[in-house]
């Protein structure tokens, strides 16, 4: 399997019951629609509340992921703060036949460019699939260490690139920082930005709740065939998304639609920050209207 293939990777939710634990029907859906749209999936990232379920939850979850035996290439979120625990965590993975990881800036403690190159060299040698590093300076406090990303570049493991900083700039820069690398947007309203600066694909958050309709954006987006009213379209609906912290939005809007049971979150999130969803039933109804 060529993950370079694979355009659009989904960060998928992790469905919930309206008492905190997983709804494994539901999980069972979500990740058979991305397979159906032939999207790459991500399992047990930030969207799918990794940092709020327990390691038995993201052993079980990857458990049921894999017995589908999904046509799609699996990655692995792998964020923390503690080297040995994160290290260890890669050690489980490596024993699944799971396909590449998503790498995360060490979260809350902002290190520099040493402590992150540190960090994730001692990742990238522990593992020995392909390795997503992922710049989220929104949730993990620090901007990605372009000297660091330079200093990686020829690391036989180092894949890609995930950026969600929002910044053009930036995103030249990691660019040029890893001409090798396949960088991502991270960011959907951002990725017609992106594609005239080297941009090679999404990991996404709509397409939990839009998978045929982003994977269909995508591949305008990387062949320039997308409209300025197109743009603005996807912009919009895709921003309606973040009107609360992800994946509240998402998921309140995979409820609307019949995809998920429910919206519950793990505390301290909650859908209750969401009063009024016409902003996202007006997204729905315009994105749905698009792919038709």
């Amino acid at each position: 399997m060529n993950l370079n293939d694979y355009k659009l990777w989904t960060a998928v939710i992790t469905p919930m019951k309206e008492d905190g634990s997983v709804n494994y029907d539901d999980l069972t859906n979500v990740l058979r629609d991305q397979e159906a749209a032939k999207n790459g999936i991500l399992i047990l990232g930030s969207t799918g509340e990794a940092l709020n379920l327990d390691e038995d939850e993201k052993v079980k979850i990857l458990e049921h992921t894999l017995s589908l035996n999904l046509t799609s290439p699996i990655m692995v979120g792998v964020g923390g703060i503690n080297l040995t625990d994160t290290v260890k965590w890669i050690d489980y993975l490596e024993t699944l036949p799971v396909h590449c990881y998503l790498l995360v800036t060490p979260l809350y403690a902002k290190p520099g460019t040493v402590g992150q190159y540190e960090w994730f060299k001692t990742l990238l040698d522990d593992s020995s699939r392909p390795c997503m590093l992922y710049n989220v300076p929104g949730r993990t406090g620090v901007k990605m260490s372009f000297e660091a990303i330079e200093l990686l570049k020829d690391h036989k493991n180092f894949w890609a690139i995930k950026e969600a900083s929002g910044s053009t700039e930036d995103f030249s820069k990691y660019v040029k920082a890893a001409p090798g690398a396949m960088v991502y947007s991270g960011d959907d309203a951002m990725l017609p930005d992106y594609t005239p600066l080297g941009a090679k694909g999404l990991v996404s958050v709509a397409s939990n709740v839009w998978a045929k309709q982003t994977h269909n954006y995508v591949q305008k987006a990387l062949s320039n065939e997308l409209n300025e009213n197109e743009k603005t379209l996807w912009r919009d609906c895709s921003n309606s998304l973040f009107m609360a912290s992800n994946p509240i939005p998402v998921k309140r809007l995979m409820e609307i639609d019949g995809q998920i049971t429910n919206a519950t979150l793990r505390a301290p999130l909650t859908h209750k920050e969401i009063e009024d969803d016409s902003q996202l039933r007006l997204a729905h109804s315009k994105i749905n209207e698009w792919n038709s």
